[in-house]
């Protein structure tokens, strides 16, 4: 079952006797539970209305049992099971313990309407070859939450900021996923915080995401990339020794600057072969936000610099690795040599 449906028909106060949440988007799934206890119990209610269970340490026949008795001061009762045993494909049916699942399928024909199962197993599939699985399936009772990709999350953050009577740039919400990632968790904590900063009705651009979240090391690596095209020597040394300050050894920074001076090489060989940003995206398995980003820095560059850059950060990772120079030392010799013209 669709996870819009799940909800819509908790919201007309229908609840299905038995739900199993499952894939690797817990913020969804935990926002779906705390939808079902909102419609089931008051705040006062929930601890009371509220019974946990792991089946790594509980055997199903006890669930069951507490889903056949009745609640005590409350109407209904909300049972979540965490699961990575009995339903999650690859798991081991039982585990350490001794589970019937032959008793949550009799359940399941007469069940109590006073008591809600919320299977939860943090898992891309189940093993629909069991037949608990299966019945539950045929049932509509699986509520798949697989990942959003990009561009969902780009409209959930744009979203999510409408619905605080803010308004955030698209740039804004790209910039987010390059430094955040994709943990829907960070990125409400982020939106929210930037929400709370521009005040209602404000709007949310790319600088003030910039200033109030912290940059990565690629960004950073960028940067350096930006002023070694620039040949500006002083500028790419203070950004060395601040990616020092932060611990980042010196071979993966040369490695990272290979890296954006591979993808911009790349880029400009797509570019020739007038691929859409979007596709150039795809071919490089890059995020469309930073290949935006990667060809604008790529126009300072042309394919002959690039390629000499790549092989003296080549001559250089080897020179590092075997010890015939030292590792810090050697990376802020070759940016040196970039002003007098020897690092291309």
């Amino acid at each position: 079952m669709d996870v819009k449906d799940a909800l819509k028909e908790i919201k007309e106060n229908k609840f299905r006797p038995v739900y199993v949440l499952y894939g690797k988007d817990r913020f969804r799934l935990q926002q779906f539970i705390d939808a079902a206890a909102d419609k089931l119990f008051t705040k006062d209610e929930r601890e009371l209305g509220i019974v946990k269970f792991d089946t790594s340490e509980t055997v199903l026949d006890e669930i069951v049992l507490e889903a056949e008795s009745l609640p005590f001061f409350v109407e209904r009762k909300l049972i979540v099971v965490r699961d990575a045993v009995v339903f999650a494909a690859g798991g081991k049916e039982g585990g350490k313990l001794d589970h019937h699942p032959e008793k949550l399928l009799r359940y399941i024909d007469n069940p109590l309407e006073t008591s809600v199962i919320m299977v939860v197993v943090h898992a891309e599939k189940l093993d629909e070859r069991r037949k608990l699985v299966k019945t539950l399936k045929e049932r509509g009772s699986l509520v798949p939450f697989p990942e959003l990709d990009s561009s969902q999350l780009k409209q959930w953050m744009l979203k999510r900021a409408a619905g605080q009577q803010r308004k955030m740039s698209e740039d804004a919400a790209d910039l987010l996923l390059a430094r955040v990632g994709h943990s829907m968790q960070q990125l409400s904590q982020e939106v929210d915080k930037l929400c709370l900063h521009v005040g209602e009705g404000g709007v949310i651009d790319s600088e003030q995401a910039a200033l109030l979240t912290a940059s990565t090391v690629e960004e950073d690596v960028f940067a350096l990339v930006d002023a070694i095209a620039e040949l500006r020597v002083d500028r790419a040394l203070r950004l060395y020794r601040e990616l020092l300050v932060r611990r980042e050894e010196p071979i993966k920074i040369a490695a990272l600057i290979a890296r954006q001076l591979r993808i911009m090489l790349q880029i400009k060989e797509l570019e020739q072969h007038h691929y859409s940003p979007q596709q150039m995206a795809g071919q490089l398995g890059l995020h469309p936000y930073a290949v935006k980003l990667a060809a604008e820095k790529s126009r300072k560059f042309n394919a002959a610099r690039l390629g000499a850059l790549l092989d003296s950060l080549a001559d250089l990772d080897y020179r590092m690795k075997t010890g015939v120079i030292e590792k810090t030392l050697g990376l802020e010799l070759y940016l040196l040599s970039l002003g007098l013209g020897k690092g291309a």
